[in-house]
């Protein structure tokens, strides 16, 4: 992921609704962000318990999968960076390589990597648990910090362009267009 000089924008909206309160609000979420990243960091320290030695089918599946998730999201984010950086798409959607099948190609790759985590995990005692992980961050990604604020923020700075695009293409696993009946 390339480095973004600007404030995330959801940072942003958060400042703002919290006016006068950053400091106690900042401090708070952060900290709850920290304990959600423990949370879902128990799959990894499950695998330290893992007494087998050598590699599995629930090892190689993983790794499979957290390497398909890390090239699509590293690939969404280049794709997506390549369209922003060319002032003629100011205010267009970007439809580009994965952002024709998902809108949010970046997101589910990112859910992927989580994925393999519990793959990877499965085989370690209680393993089979870190179920939550996966679900917890599909449950952030869809309802909470992810698609929900995106969502808001592209009607708002593309309007019927990314409405139409909406209705097209997939909210989050890349898939193939819908067409459209008038």
């Amino acid at each position: 992921m390339g480095h973004h000089p600007e404030e995330d924008g959801r940072y942003r909206e958060l400042r703002r609704a919290v006016a006068g309160h950053e400091n106690f609000f900042f401090f708070w979420f952060f900290q709850a962000q920290a304990f959600l990243l423990a949370l879902l960091s128990i799959p990894v320290l499950l695998v330290n318990f893992d007494t087998r030695v050598q590699l599995g089918i629930s090892d190689l599946a993983g790794f499979l999968v957290w390497l398909i998730a890390i090239v699509g999201e590293s690939l969404a984010d280049r794709q997506l960076d390549a369209f922003k950086a060319d002032s003629a798409n100011r205010g267009k959607v970007c439809q580009d390589g994965l952002w024709n099948y998902s809108r949010h190609p970046n997101y589910f790759f990112e859910w992927l990597i989580w994925g393999a985590f519990f793959i990877i995990a499965l085989p370690a005692p209680w393993g089979w648990t870190t179920i939550f992980a996966p679900v917890l961050m599909l449950f952030f990604l869809l309802r909470v910090t992810g698609i929900p604020y995106t969502e808001q923020q592209s009607i708002r700075s593309r309007g019927d362009a990314y409405r139409q695009y909406q209705l097209t293409t997939s909210a989050f696993v890349p898939w193939f267009k819908k067409r459209i009946v008038s």
